[in-house]
């Protein structure tokens, strides 16, 4: 008779393997190591994830998959531009305090793996930013917003939101400040990152 796979086992499992991608990455985590901290066996574990490759995928899309319907209703509403890139801003600081490896796991898995992403855009829900684009242009043309391109616009406010997570350790060092005080700083930055974007593309 087949077993059959729990819910509470494999959430046990993504949480355990979570932590330890957060600290070790793709490459330095072992799978006993997150079969320990899951509190089961490595034959468990393969049986629920047969490879370390589909467990970090796994764990990768949980998170985006939280992540991805917010930026998508953000990208697609009927709000402006400048209320776009506020609650962007906000939304996405937000969702990273509480996920702080996810960009990590990106940047990662881009460099190791760029055909992951490609198969992670074929699934239903993948923001799509057309409809922001041709807001863009509806702006500049009513005179609400200086020329600038979609898609650079759309970089920028990727990168002001990103990179401080991604470099935070430089960061933490260079602002001679600790995790607390860091997330305070990043907390501040939703409305100091989305004032310095507003401001650069109003007229």
């Amino acid at each position: 008779m087949a077993k059959t796979k729990d819910i509470n086992t494999e959430n046990q499992i993504l949480e355990a393997a979570k932590k330890v991608f957060q600290i070790k990455g793709m490459d330095g985590a072992r799978m006993q190591e997150i079969a320990d901290k899951a509190k089961i066996n490595k034959a468990m574990l393969h049986y629920y994830y047969r490879s370390k490759q589909l467990l970090f995928e796994a764990v990768f899309k949980n998170a985006f998959a939280l992540l991805a319907p917010q930026l998508n209703t953000i990208l697609n509403d009927d709000s402006s531009i400048e209320e776009k890139v506020r609650n962007f801003t906000s939304n996405y600081i937000s969702f990273i305090i509480k996920h702080p490896y996810l960009p990590s796991f990106i940047i990662q898995e881009l460099n190791r793996n760029p055909e992951f992403i490609l198969k992670l855009k074929e699934q239903k829900g993948f923001p799509n930013i057309a409809k922001f684009k041709k807001q863009v242009i509806l702006e500049i043309e009513k005179g609400i917003l200086k020329p600038i391109k979609g898609e650079q616009l759309f970089i920028n406010i990727l990168s002001l939101n990103i990179f401080p997570f991604v470099a935070s350790p430089l960061i933490k060092a260079f602002a001679n400040i600790d995790n607390k005080e860091f997330k305070q700083l990043m907390n501040d930055r939703k409305t100091e990152v989305a004032n310095f974007i507003v401001n650069s593309i109003k007229t």
